[in-house]
């Protein structure tokens, strides 16, 4: 154990190091509820402008395919459709343990040519990740369609249970017939601070952001 943890923070391996303590770090924040899945989440725009001219025929807006480019590669990898801290983490773990391997077998000792051995690691982790992302990607596919078919939160009560601004989101309870209440991840329409513990209503649902917008619901 503690050769492994001489390696881990050894010059060629501090890169692929500090990313897994940082994912390590993001699931424990999850795991104690400081910050919902969702929070570095990324969105994935797959529809693109293009103008049809009466003299050129096709004319492409400026950096359209570069955008286009890069969604394309972000869908290829199935990021968004599973949150990012999802894939990021099955990058992690591969890079680390590769980089750790890799040096270790070849006694490298120097950060500079860690960094070179890095990008044959982090391509094959990533082509590693989207295969060990599959299985998710059909997971947060029905789990989506279940919130979407049976949760209806729109127009009904809910109890704010982290506070939440315009700019901040936070989260929400709205109670069900049966089972437990419905959790969904919220946004203030207005500049007013809600706080946990107020009542609000559910009002619409910002598609951008992925969250339900709320307003305070104060009974007479």
């Amino acid at each position: 154990m503690t050769e492994l943890l001489q390696a881990a923070v050894s010059p060629p391996n501090l890169v692929p190091t500090g990313l897994l303590v940082f994912v390590l770090l993001y699931w424990l924040t999850v795991v104690v509820g400081l910050v919902h899945i969702d929070a570095l989440d990324v969105d994935v725009a797959t529809d693109a402008d293009v103008d049809l001219d009466a003299h050129t025929g096709l004319h492409l807006h400026h950096g359209e395919v570069g955008v286009d480019w890069l969604n394309n590669a972000l869908v290829f990898f199935n990021l968004g459709r599973v949150p990012l801290m999802v894939f990021l983490s099955f990058v992690a773990l591969p890079l680390w343990a590769g980089s750790i391997l890799l040096n270790y077998y070849t006694q490298n000792t120097f950060w500079l040519l860690g960094i070179v051995f890095l990008l044959p690691l982090l391509v094959g982790s990533l082509f590693l990740a989207k295969v060990l992302t599959m299985p998710f990607v059909k997971l947060f596919a029905a789990l989506e369609k279940d919130h979407d078919a049976d949760g209806q939160p729109l127009g009904k009560i809910c109890t704010v249970l982290l506070s939440t601004t315009h700019e901040r989101m936070g989260q929400a309870a709205v109670p069900q017939t049966s089972g437990a209440p419905l959790v969904l991840n919220v946004r203030a329409a207005s500049v007013t601070e809600l706080r946990k513990g107020d009542s609000a209503l559910v009002i619409d649902f910002d598609a951008q952001r992925r969250c339900y917008l709320i307003e305070p619901y104060e009974t007479i």
